[in-house]
């Protein structure tokens, strides 16, 4: 019986053909560190080895240069080391070498996916220069503890490094120190600090209108709509045009980049950058090993109020954030929301009342009803016969508030000129006159030591005791003074507040921004029991009190 070996061999090392992959790479943390693990020193090295490849007599056909420059080792989203890959897929390189392995990655697991499964796998031989590793010439070490522990080590080191750079972003952001890529729009970088906002007035002119426009009953893509026919060009394009590198890159692209978007004009609209707030940390790095972010939580956001000129006022702002929280929407063919939408809510169950039409009626209904009677009764109400409800109880509110602040300016006309304003300047003008005589008391003081009146004893006595005066007299006078300050304050918030409500006198029809300005929310009972719940309820309720006293003084006059 004959028996047929297979005498076939493996070629070895030195007469297999090697085509190599030579790969480097720097990141910017590696930037400021010597000339070690430059570029040219990876590169140098490599080729030095390659020369010594070469004279112990190996096969090396080919050299393909890949070269990763900036990019940091935790992520493998790097454009050469993926052109490196396909070159492995295509069969283009069966051999890789680099420097050592950190210049591979950083980022254990996937590292040692590549060592011990892709790379065997695909029969790429694999020279790590400076780790003495070689994957065909020293088998047995490969993949060793030693390895593994290499690999640990440059997982550890990004790890530490993502740890400082967050801690050092975290105390710029809580400075107040603005950290972003790009300045919001309306906004730039300051020249003299490019942590500080500065406003752009061009921009913050469209960022104004669209606030305006929506603060009016516009609804966000009839706001869009406006801007497009404008033709004012949204922020990616007007920050491209204004030299902002890289920027277009995190626009939409395509046609969409030169038009405005209802998630444009929405994230403007929430923006709290617009009245001097920074908000920041909204999102986080998924983790150390990658680049990739992910929402934060809200309670780990960062707010710095006042940082930056502010470009719209705190009361437009909490108008537009309080009109957002009523979901209001609007009906296809109009531009804003009807009258009372996102205002009206169930007496019964508390949910929001919706607005329906049936029968060319328009009604509002509570849904709960609708959907699971047998958990509220509550009834609908047509919607023209609460606006005029609400309408004259805008009326009557406006009378009460009007004439309650009459009341009040005529109570004090009456008191013979003689005002809590006239009160606080007469003990400021008694205490500084007082703090006067202290003083030259105390500069007599040493006339009195130098003619023998006193002596040394009884002078320092004396001078502490009138130091000690002076100053309690200096904080009387700061407290009237703020007291005063206060009172003024107080009675000027009175007049806007009053005059806010009187701007609306003799109106005759109400409109979408008169609803927003003046009302908080209606709570239908029934046709019958209606609650309109009016804002700056506290403001209203001091005035009205004011009124009392006043009217109680004239009757119940002073004794003389």
């Amino acid at each position: 019986m004959t028996f047929v070996r297979n005498e076939a061999k493996e070629k070895t090392v030195s007469e297999k053909e090697w085509r190599l992959g030579a790969y480097t790479r720097l990141s910017k943390e590696d930037g400021d560190k010597p000339q070690s693990d430059s570029i040219e020193n990876q590169q140098k090295i490599i080729n030095n080895y390659i020369d010594w490849m070469r004279r112990q007599g190996e096969n090396v056909a080919s050299v393909t240069l890949y070269t990763d420059d900036g990019y940091a080792g935790g992520s493998f989203d790097r454009p050469d080391y993926t052109r490196m890959i396909r070159d492995i897929e295509a069969g283009v390189i069966n051999c890789v070498i680099f420097k050592d392995l950190s210049r591979l990655g950083r980022n254990y697991p996937e590292l040692g996916r590549l060592l011990e499964d892709y790379f065997p796998s695909k029969g790429v031989r694999v020279i790590s220069i400076l780790n003495s590793l070689d994957s065909v010439k020293s088998p047995e070490t490969y993949c060793s503890s030693i390895v593994s522990f290499s690999n640990i080590v440059n997982d550890d080191y990004i790890r530490q490094l993502s740890v400082k750079i967050k801690s050092t972003l975290n105390m710029k952001r809580n400075a107040g120190e603005f950290i972003g890529n790009y300045a919001p729009y309306g906004y730039v970088k300051s020249a003299e600090d490019r942590h500080k906002l500065v406003i752009d007035p061009e921009a913050a002119e469209v960022v104004r209108m669209i606030f305006d426009w929506y603060t009016d009953g516009a609804s966000a893509s009839a706001i869009v709509k406006r801007l497009n026919a404008l033709h004012i060009p949204p922020p990616s394009v007007y920050k491209t045009a204004k030299g902002c590198k890289g920027f277009s890159h995190h626009s939409s692209g395509g046609q969409k980049q030169s038009v405005w978007s209802i998630t444009s004009v929405n994230n403007i609209l929430k923006d709290e950058a617009y009245i001097g707030n920074l908000v920041q940390g909204k999102y986080k790095s998924a983790s150390y090993r990658s680049k990739r972010m992910v929402p934060n939580e809200p309670s780990n956001w960062t707010v710095i109020e006042g940082t930056h000129e502010a470009i719209i006022s705190d009361g437009q702002f909490t108008l537009v954030h309080e009109r957002f929280q009523r979901h209001t929407r609007v009906s296809t063919g109009r531009e804003e929301p009807y009258l009372l939408s996102g205002f009206v809510f169930c007496g019964c169950c508390g949910r929001r009342m919706n607005r329906c039409v049936s029968g060319g009626y328009a009604r509002f209904r509570c849904q709960t009803r609708t959907y699971a009677p047998e958990k509220c009764q509550g009834e609908s109400i047509s919607e023209k016969q609460l606006e005029c409800i609400v309408l004259q109880a805008v009326r009557a509110q406006i009378s009460e508030l009007a004439d309650a602040r009459a009341a009040v300016v005529a109570a004090q006309e009456a008191a013979e000129g003689v005002s809590d304003t006239n009160e606080y300047t007469t003990a400021i003008n008694r205490a500084e006159r007082e703090k006067k005589r202290l003083t030259e008391a105390k500069f007599k003081l040493y006339d009195s030591l130098q003619s023998g009146l006193i002596d040394e004893n009884e002078y320092e006595q004396f001078r502490s005791q009138y130091t000690r005066e002076i100053a309690t007299q200096d904080e009387y006078i700061t407290k009237l003074q703020e007291a005063a300050q206060d009172l003024q304050e107080a009675r000027r918030a009175d007049d806007e507040f009053v005059e806010f409500f009187r701007q609306y006198g003799n109106i005759q029809a109400l409109d979408r921004t008169t609803v927003i300005h003046l009302i908080d929310h209606i709570v239908v009972h029934d046709r019958e029991h209606i609650e309109i719940h009016f804002k700056f309820s506290a403001e209203r309720e001091k005035l009205l009190d004011l009124a009392r006293n006043s009217e109680e003084s004239e009757q119940y006059p002073k004794a003389m």
